[in-house]
């Protein structure tokens, strides 16, 4: 048997990463543990490079995912990314990772696959006959305004292959960089095809560097959605996840000054722990907050039945039991308090503008 000395989930490696280790996923047969035996195999482990982001190609065939899940409000949705640079910890799309072969852990935000296809296969897939239009959903996995697009610009062609279609999107992300694409986002926002919703967890930016180390700062995020307003597209503001005794107290604050920078529709959703992120969120909790950390979990497991986490539908983003009542009501009060999520059908994304425009290579039709 041969022992694995995993020398990249070495703490002194992950240095600006959210993840505190890089076990390796659920499906792989053998296990990697780092372990100093004294010997010094590394040499001068105090020397150790810190991990390098790594890219690698996704050679998909399709961009469009579909769902059926009765408790998520879109049906089709697109991630031109897999795995995420920003690193939150809380990332319930972690696990995802060990359908590739990586780890949860470090691997997911430092060994990140790409879709530089994507626009292609966006207009080939909205070309199709019989294709029937649906609000698209982007963000709603892995962030597509990770550091990585300013390189790559994946998404922007996205956007520019749904303004030419007039296809509907609705956007989720925690990153300043979508202020780029605002010269597409402002002619989709005039004819009713576009939607942003920017993720705010906290306005305290140590505790935002400690739980999402390579996403925008919290005013870089009210900015943009101060920016968004300005340029007429719909802002929403996502106060997700709802950590409780971590940032929990802080809903109210973020809410207003998120009505302040102009966001007009609000949502949040309370903190998730499937799979491997358990593990790797009280990790995250011993290393930061050890004061709090089993504070925290108590109150985790009592808004899911006993549990670190309940996937049961419906119930999986609000939780149960008493104190999650109590952040219902105040997030419903609050809201209300703001003028938030106002009934208007002016604010529904419009399909009826959907078009399949004549693209090179294509047949003329016959007359």
């Amino acid at each position: 048997m041969t022992t694995v000395l995993d020398i990249t989930a070495d703490p002194r490696r992950l240095r600006g990463r959210g993840a505190r280790s890089n076990a390796v996923g659920r499906y792989e047969r053998e296990t990697r543990v780092l372990f100093d035996d004294g010997w010094n195999d590394l040499g001068d482990t105090d020397e150790l490079a810190p991990l390098k982001t790594e890219v690698l190609i996704d050679s998909t065939r399709t961009i469009i995912a579909r769902n059926s899940s009765p408790d998520i409000s879109f049906q089709q949705s697109i991630n031109p990314y897999r795995g995420c640079e920003h690193g939150c910890i809380y990332c319930f799309a972690r696990p995802t990772h060990a359908y590739l072969g990586f780890s949860p852990g470090a691997d997911f935000e430092s060994k990140l696959f790409a879709k530089p296809d994507a626009a292609r296969l966006l207009a080939k897939e909205l070309s199709a006959p019989n294709y029937v239009p649906k609000v698209l959903a982007i963000g709603t996995n892995t962030d597509p305004y990770q550091p990585l697009e300013k390189k790559m610009r994946i998404m922007r062609g996205i956007l520019e292959v749904l303004l030419e279609f007039r296809h509907p999107v609705g956007i989720v992300t925690k990153s300043a960089l979508i202020q780029r694409d605002l010269d597409i986002l402002k002619p989709m926002a005039e004819l009713g095809l576009v939607r942003v919703a920017l993720s705010v967890t906290t306005l305290d930016r140590k505790l935002a560097r400690a739980m999402e180390p390579r996403a925008a700062t919290p005013p870089r995020r009210l900015e943009t959605i101060r920016a968004l307003k300005q340029a007429g597209v719909p802002a929403a503001v996502m106060f997700a996840p709802v950590i409780p005794a971590l940032n929990d107290d802080e809903m109210e604050n973020v809410l207003e000054a998120a009505v302040e920078a102009g966001a007009e529709t609000a949502g949040y959703v309370l903190l998730r722990l499937p799979l491997e992120i358990k593990d790797l969120f009280r990790e995250w909790l011993e290393a930061n907050v050890p004061d709090r950390a089993r504070h925290v979990m108590s109150l985790v497991r009592s808004m899911r039945g006993g549990k670190d986490y309940d996937s049961q539908w419906h119930t999986r983003m609000r939780g149960t039991g008493p104190y999650a009542e109590m952040i219902a009501r105040r997030f419903h009060l609050a809201a209300k308090r703001m003028g938030l999520n106002k009934e208007s059908r002016d604010r529904e994304l419009d399909l009826s503008k959907f078009r399949r425009p004549t693209r090179t290579g294509d047949q003329l039709a016959l007359l």
